[in-house]
Formats: structure tokens, C-alpha cells, sequence
């Protein structure tokens, strides 16, 4: 008789690991060819870009003495266009440049401490007459001899401040975010290998020296940073300017790479523009972002007659942390949930208590704690025991604010380190907070990289909303009706460029939550934009985000955005149609009004109630990782109904034959719908349990992997469920989720990050062996190999040949895929390869640290899985116990 369960997850199990087989490393740039080709020509090009980028700079700094202006101790700032294939460590090596920003397209912003430039000189001129060793010049495609800087303002400054830099008065004040490289030039060679001759002290001398090297390394980046910092201060004191903030995040330490740091300054434009010319180690110039203020609110309702009377969590529970405009702490559906003696304000010039949820008319924090406590349904009578514990973190003041004094990288790692470091160790966050305009696709935010930092160090989880569109708004960030009257109907609006995530949405550790509507509703004139539950909310910002990543990952339902057909349209966001907004506990502070109501949307609140299900499996799995938790948040959701019979179409196998057209239209549909669905929305009973018919397995704890590394997980597919008279449909998620060391400077997805990861699976009838040859190096040659087909993925690993086109699935942090196989098709083992690749690091230690989930659900329910499969693991994990008692 089997043994009892409550259908916990089954273990995922690692059966192999090695070297990865790595494809591809493409060669040189056609242009590199060209210019190696004809070197006198390029060689003298670059020598002549070389010497009047010396003469200019020489004479702008006797100039600059003239005027007594603050002293530049070293450093020429040099825009470069590059082979997109050149490792740039090698213009540290060659030419002791300073990379200070990586760009896309090879563009690469770098500072020479040497303002002769002579060993790029040097190697020019050598280049220019042929001689061996020179041949990196041809990969540097352009210097650009640029006496205005043009083309390097027009890459440090935001679109604005570039519009506006010529008109930049000398008298006026500017406030302003600048980002500055701190690298130098030093960088971790790579780890010594052990030759057959050395002697065991020989070895042990080169690992040591190694390390030494290392150790010197980070210490050189550290110096640079307080040197920066210092020269900075001084250079603004000669200008008057206020440092308002100069942030760089967590201390540098051996674990911590010192990339850049931020400083916000109120400064004169006179010495605007000196610092941002002269100084060569900015990368980065941006106006402050406003944070977005509440959708305009409807009237509330009638008070209710009967309010819950709903006791306190279990004292186990887990602890949320709401990073809001506070909470009204003694609110009769949230005041038992309250862990009060941790309650944190964080606005400057307000005392630490001064925690309340000042936002009229029914505050903003509030409503988002509620939404965490209750999900869709706000009780009504009774005792019910709330789930999770919640904490208060105030960082938004009475007009939902964040005020400039408060640098929002600060802000968020501040109330991190408070509710983490503190008794309850809290790892759920939830941030309903944006800017108000669109994110940037530059360079990843202070703010943004600070969530990807403090998800990094902490095993931390920030659940944060997408942003939301305007009613209206000026331009570049048009609203609603702004969209409307030009013509742009709902839902096409969604995916314009105005439209996308706002700050700091795009965080690739952030899980970005969108909004969806409850479907068609009407009162009077107006009606909702969305017809069918799970349409898009009209208000809610779509993806992509940064570097093509899918944002948001998931949906909740947030309400909709109403409008009359006058022309032009009138737009409300609020409770003119209660259906249409979701049910929220409403602040009393201010009233008249119920303590809760539907009179208010928002992705604000579509976000905790995706951080709800996040806190449901910190209680249901207390001792796995937060990387975990978001796996299977996004492992549960699933696209609505309407959106997965465009998917289901798809996959009709004569589609493609009897009505090419239409299938087509169909790719183009769903191809878009992604950027607004992101994975669907997340289910917390598929998260948390499985049944007969659904069984998920997962990696317990997390994993470590380097680059070039592989591990393979193995699924053991019982022969009961590949019965070939049976062709059930069975659906197959997969998901990882994944974190590594970011860093800012770096305007290229795959060197953001220390280390990055992808997935892949075996083929339907594609063998372990065989496809652990094809996943890893020195693996003998399968001799069961057969023939083999792709599974038929959503997404697949090649972006255009899924279901749906034009995106990547390995783009982001965490990577969801899902098909549906008949079951008389499904391998004998299904194996998933984890493969890590370099990223900005060449640190051989270096790491990054995942979770993956499979699930297999058997659509129609005709046959039970989770016995057989959980049968089947433990057999395969006894199996593997044996082997490696044989091994040793």
C-alpha cells in the first residue's frame, strides 16, 4: 500500500552535471574585416581621431584653468564604436582605458587616465604599417574626434535633458541624478590552471599569488569609489551645488563589486555642464522621475451595514512588508495584522511613527495591505483569522508622493534592510509604487537595479506593479483619452511605446504585475474598455521592458478604465461603475465613506494580490527560497479563457494548410498579447498544492551554478502514461527562476549580469543519453539516439519558432515556457539542461543561484498522475542514492 501524502511538491532531481556544450561565438564584424584589410588607411584614421581628441581636450582644460574651474586630476572621456564580438577587457589590457559604460551596438563609453593616449597611438601607428600585434585596432571601429561631445551627450543624457542641453541657462538651477562608473581598470584574471609539471608548492604558490591578485582588485575598486566621491564633493563645492544624495548602495566588499554610484544634485546649469563635459567617468544624466499619483477616485458607496471582526495570524505566519504611503494601522479589517512595533517611516522631516495613510480621500497603502489580506473578497461578517502578518514601511507622503530628498533607490533598500534584518526576516515585499511616465531603455535604473541588487543579496522577493497610464497626460507620456482622441482605440494603445512599464518595473528581480478588467460593464453613458474577464485594463502599462524582457510577468485583476463615446471621449478611472474596480478596504481617516467599497483601480492594486499568493507559499513552504516562491507564482498562472483559445487554434494541426491567413493573424494576436498578459495569472491553488490530475516538481533550496556550467534534471515518465492507445492532452510548464550580481554600467542584457542562465528540454522521443550529449561536453556518443521532435512550446528557445514570435524566453530572470503533448507522445524521461553563460564577470567563483519547477497536468482529468510519477521519483532517487554509493 503506498505510503500517505498530501500532495506536497515531488523533487526535481539533478542527475548530471559538467561542462555545458556551448554552440555558436560569432567571428569578426565585417567591418573589423574591412579595416584589417586596409590598415594603412584605418590606422591613420585612428591616429588622426586619437590626436585631435588630445588637442582638443589639452586646450579645453587650459581653458578651464584659466577660469579657475575645479582641477581634473586624470581622465579624458572617449566615446568608441567597437566589434560587438570584442571582449572590452581588452581595452583595459591594450590600451589602459577605463570601460565606463558598455552601449548597445559596440558603442562604448570609456576615460584614459593617460591624456596623450599613447598607448592607442602607439598601437594605431603600428596598425598603419602592418605590424604583428596590433590587430585590435581593426575592431575599433570609430573614435569619435567629437570637440561638442555630441554623440556622448546624446548617450549619457536622458532624451529630455538632451533636447534641452543647448538651451541650458547658466543661472538656473537643475535637479538631477547622475550615475558614475567606478571600475578602474584592474580586473580578476583568469584562475591559473594546474601544468603536469607543477609540484604540489608550485601549485600552491600560483593559486595564492591568484588570489592575492584578486583580493588587490576589489580593494583598487573600493579606493576608486571614495576617491570619486571626494573629488566630487570638492568639484560641487566651487558651484555651490547641494548633494542631495550620493547613494551607492550596500558597502563594497569581497563579495560586492564596486560598478557605480549615484548622486542627485541641485546645481547651477553652468556647473551642470562643466561636470557633465569634463567629467569623464559619467555615464548617466537623468531628471528625477515623479511618482505616480492615484487613478482619480470615484464617490464611495453606501457604508455597509456589517463589518468582520477578524482576529490576528498565526504567530508563525509570514510577515509582508507593504512599501506604501503607510497604513491605517487601526482599521477594524486590518488592525490584527498589524506587527506595529516595526512600523517604519521613512519620509524625511516625519518622525519614524508617523506611519499613518495620510492620502485622501481613502488613502492609498491601505487598500494595498487589504488587498494582501483578503485577495478578491473582502469578508464581511465573522471572525475569520487573517493569514499573514503586515508592515508598515511609509515612504510616500499625504499627496502619494515621494519627495525629492528621497533618493528612491534609498528608500527601497532601507526599507528592506529594516523589515529583513529585523525579528521576522520578512522576504515578501510589496511596492505599488511607479513613476509616472514610461521606464527607460538605456541603461537599467538606480532604482530598479537596486531591486535586482537587494533581490541578490537578500533572497529577497519585490512584488511590484507595473504603472499605470494617465487619464490624461503631456507629451511623451500621453494618457488614456490623449490616446483616444488621436485616434489609437483600446486595446492598441497598450503597445505603444508610451505605453510600456514605468520605473521600476522593468527590474529583472521585480515580479511586475499588470492589471486586468472583470469584463463588460455599463451604467448610463459609459462603459468599460475591456468586454470579457481578463481583457487588459486600459490603465495598465504593457511590456516589453528593458532589453526586449517580458514585463509583466503576471496579471491580476486591478479593474478598468470607463469612457463615453462623446467626442472627444470622457475617461474615469473609479467607481462610476463599481463592477468595474476591485473590491478594496478603504482608509476612514477622511470621512464620509465605508471602511471598504469598489470605487478605485489600478495595477497598485492588481500587485498585492499576486504578493498574496507569494506570502501563501512562504506559509505553505516556510523553508524554500524566495527565488522559489516566484517560480511558482509565475509556474501557476495561465492566460484567460479568451487568450488561450487564441493559443488553442494555433495548435490545430491543419490550420496551417486549410487557412494560412488566419493563422497568421492569429501568430501576430497572440504575439502581442504577451507584452500585456505576460505569463497569465497566477493561481494560488496551483501554486501551493497539486491532485491527482497535476503534479509539480521542484528544486528544494536553490542552486549555484558558474558559467560554461551544466546541471540536468530528469523526470521519470511511467510507461502507464505513454500508453499508446491513450492521447490525453497533457500540459508541461516549465519555469526557473534566477539571480546574479548586476551591473548598471552595462546597457547589454547579457552583461548586466554577473552570470546568466537558460533552460532547454529534451525533444519528444529524444533519449537522456542523447540529449546529454547535445546539453554537455566529453559525453560519449549516445547509441539510442532514435528520431526525434521538438516539443511544441508557447514560446521555444528560438523566439520565432513557438506560438509565439519575436520573443525571447531566455531574455529575463525568470523563464516560463508550456505545451501541451498527447500522452502517448511523451519521452521516457523528460530532462531539462540549466546552462550558465559569462556575464560582466570573469570572477571563475562567480555564481548565479536558481530554482525550477515542471509541472504536468492532465487537461481533461481522464487519468491520475500524481501517484505514478511520485512513485516513479522515488524509484529514480533511490536509483541515484546506489549509484553514488558505488562512485565512492
Amino acid at each position: 500500500m503506498p505510503d500517505q501524502h498530501n500532495f506536497e511538491h515531488l523533487p526535481l532531481l539533478r542527475r548530471y552535471q559538467g561542462k555545458a556544450n556551448i554552440q555558436g561565438g560569432g567571428g569578426r564584424a565585417p567591418q573589423t574585416i574591412a579595416n584589417r584589410n586596409a590598415y594603412l588607411a584605418h590606422g591613420r584614421a585612428m591616429q588622426t581621431s586619437a590626436g585631435n581628441v588630445v588637442a582638443n581636450w589639452k586646450k579645453q582644460q587650459d581653458d578651464r584653468a584659466a577660469e579657475n574651474l575645479p582641477v581634473i586630476k586624470e581622465g579624458v572621456p572617449i566615446l568608441l564604436k567597437v566589434d560587438t564580438g570584442l571582449d572590452l577587457d581588452v581595452l583595459r589590457e591594450k590600451f589602459d582605458f577605463e570601460i565606463v559604460a558598455e552601449q548597445e551596438e559596440g558603442y562604448v563609453i570609456v576615460a584614459s587616465s593617460d591624456i596623450e593616449l599613447k598607448p592607442f597611438l602607439a598601437m594605431a601607428a603600428a596598425f598603419a604599417v602592418n605590424v604583428h600585434g596590433s590587430a585590435t585596432i581593426a575592431s575599433v571601429h570609430n573614435l569619435f574626434d567629437d570637440p561638442d561631445q555630441v554623440e556622448r551627450l546624446r548617450r549619457v543624457l536622458s532624451e529630455k535633458l538632451f533636447a534641452d542641453w543647448p538651451n541650458i541657462a547658466d543661472t538656473q538651477d537643475y535637479v538631477v541624478d547622475i550615475g558614475i562608473s567606478c571600475t578602474g581598470t584592474k580586473d580578476i584574471p583568469k584562475q591559473p590552471d594546474r601544468n603536469k609539471t607543477d609540484s604540489d608548492a608550485d601549485w600552491a604558490n600560483k593559486q595564492s599569488e591568484w588570489a592575492k591578485i584578486r583580493a588587490d582588485a576589489y580593494n583598487a575598486w573600493d579606493d576608486i569609489k571614495s576617491s570619486r566621491e571626494a573629488e566630487i564633493v570638492q568639484w560641487m563645492s566651487h558651484y555651490n551645488a547641494v548633494i542631495m544624495s550620493m547613494y551607492d548602495g550596500a558597502s563594497f566588499n569581497s563579495g560586492v563589486l564596486p560598478d557605480s554610484f549615484t548622486i542627485r544634485l541641485q546645481i547651477s546649469g553652468k556647473g551642470l555642464r562643466d561636470f557633465v563635459l569634463n567629467y569623464p567617468y559619467v555615464f548617466e544624466v537623468v531628471e528625477p522621475e515623479e511618482i505616480a499619483l492615484p487613478q482619480r477616485a470615484g464617490e464611495a458607496g453606501a457604508t455597509p451595514d456589517k463589518t468582520a471582526a477578524p482576529v490576528a495570524p498565526d504567530a508563525n505566519a509570514p510577515a509582508v512588508c507593504i512599501v506604501d504611503s503607510g497604513i491605517q494601522e487601526g482599521h477594524v479589517l486590518i488592525a490584527p495584522a498589524i506587527d506595529s512595533d516595526t512600523s517604519y517611516c521613512f519620509v524625511p522631516g516625519k518622525e519614524a511613527n508617523d506611519v499613518g495613510d495620510f492620502v485622501p480621500p481613502a488613502g492609498h497603502g491601505t487598500r494595498v495591505a487589504g488587498a494582501v489580506l483578503y485577495g478578491e473578497t473582502i469578508a464581511k461578517d465573522g471572525t475569520p483569522q487573517l493569514p499573514f502578518w503586515l508592515q508598515n514601511a511609509r515612504v510616500l507622503n499625504e499627496h502619494n508622493q515621494m519627495p525629492v530628498a528621497l533618493f528612491p533607490p534609498a528608500a527601497i533598500r532601507s526599507a528592506v534592510e529594516h523589515f529583513h534584518l529585523g525579528k521576522r526576516h520578512t522576504r515578501i515585499f510589496n511596492h505599488s509604487i511607479n513613476a509616472t511616465g514610461y521606464c527607460r531603455l538605456r541603461y537599467m535604473s538606480s532604482w530598479a537595479a537596486e531591486i535586482d541588487a537587494l533581490s541578490e543579496a537578500y533572497d529577497v522577493l519585490i512584488v511590484q506593479s507595473a504603472g499605470n497610464l494617465p487619464i490624461s497626460g503631456p507629451h511623451p507620456f500621453p494618457g488614456i483619452r490623449d490616446h483616444l482622441q488621436a485616434g489609437r482605440d483600446y486595446p492598441a494603445f497598450l503597445f505603444e511605446p508610451a505605453s510600456r512599464v514605468a520605473n521600476p518595473g522593468q527590474s529583472l528581480q521585480a515580479l511586475t504585475v499588470g492589471s486586468v478588467g472583470y469584463g463588460a460593464g455599463e451604467a448610463a453613458a459609459w462603459k468599460t474598455c475591456g468586454k470579457k474577464p481578463g481583457h487588459p485594463s486600459a490603465f495598465s502599462r504593457s511590456g516589453f521592458g528593458i532589453w526586449n524582457v517580458i514585463k509583466p510577468e503576471v496579471v491580476e485583476y486591478g479593474g478598468d478604465a470607463i469612457k463615453t463615446e462623446n467626442t472627444p471621449p470622457d475617461v474615469q478611472v473609479g467607481g462610476r461603475i463599481p463592477s468595474a474596480c476591485p473590491e478594496l478596504v478603504r482608509s476612514t481617516m477622511f470621512p464620509p465613506g465605508p471602511a471598504f467599497d469598489r470605487d478605485q483601480a489600478g495595477t497598485s492594486f492588481a500587485a498585492p494580490k499576486v504578493t498574496r499568493v507569494a506570502a501563501a507559499l512562504q506559509a505553505r513552504l516556510p523553508d524554500e527560497t524566495a527565488l522559489l516562491y516566484r517560480a511558482l507564482v509565475v509556474q501557476s498562472a495561465r492566460w484567460p479563457e479568451w487568450a488561450e483559445a487564441k493559443l488553442n487554434d494555433l495548435r490545430l494541426p491543419d490550420l496551417r494548410d486549410t487557412n494560412p491567413a488566419r493563422r497568421e493573424e492569429l501568430l501576430g494576436q497572440v504575439s502581442r498579447l504577451i507584452r500585456c498578459l505576460g505569463y497569465g495569472a497566477p493561481d494560488e491553488t496551483r501554486a501551493t498544492t497539486n491532485d491527482d490530475y497535476r503534479t509539480t516538481f521542484i528544486t528544494n533550496g536553490e542552486s549555484s551554478i558558474h558559467a560554461r556550467e551544466c546541471h540536468l534534471y530528469q523526470v521519470p515518465i511511467p510507461e502507464s502514461l505513454r500508453n499508446q492507445v491513450d492521447d490525453f492532452d497533457i500540459r508541461i510548464d516549465v519555469t526557473m527562476s534566477y539571480v546574479a550580481q548586476p551591473r548598471r554600467t552595462r546597457r547589454n542584457l547579457r552583461r548586466y549580469l554577473s552570470t546568466w542562465v537558460e533552460w532547454k528540454s529534451n525533444k519528444l522521443g529524444e533519449t537522456l543519453n542523447a540529449f546529454k550529449q547535445r546539453a554537455m561536453k566529453d559525453v560519449p556518443i549516445a547509441d539510442d539516439a532514435g528520431e526525434s521532435s521538438v516539443l511544441p512550446w508557447t514560446l521555444h528557445e528560438m523566439p520565432n519558432a513557438g506560438l509565439i514570435r519575436d520573443t525571447r524566453r531566455s531574455a529575463g530572470t525568470v523563464q516560463k515556457d508550456w505545451a501541451i503533448v498527447k500522452s502517448n507522445m511523451l519521452p521516457k524521461d523528460f530532462t531539462i539542461a540549466v546552462i550558465g553563460h559569462e556575464g560582466w564577470s570573469k570572477d571563475p567563483d562567480s555564481t548565479a543561484r536558481y530554482t525550477l519547477a515542471v509541472t504536468f497536468d492532465v487537461l481533461g482529468q481522464e487519468v491520475a498522475i500524481y501517484d505514478p510519477l511520485r512513485t516513479a521519483v522515488n524509484e529514480l532517487q533511490a536509483e541515484a542514492e546506489i549509484e553514488v554509493e558505488i562512485e565512492e
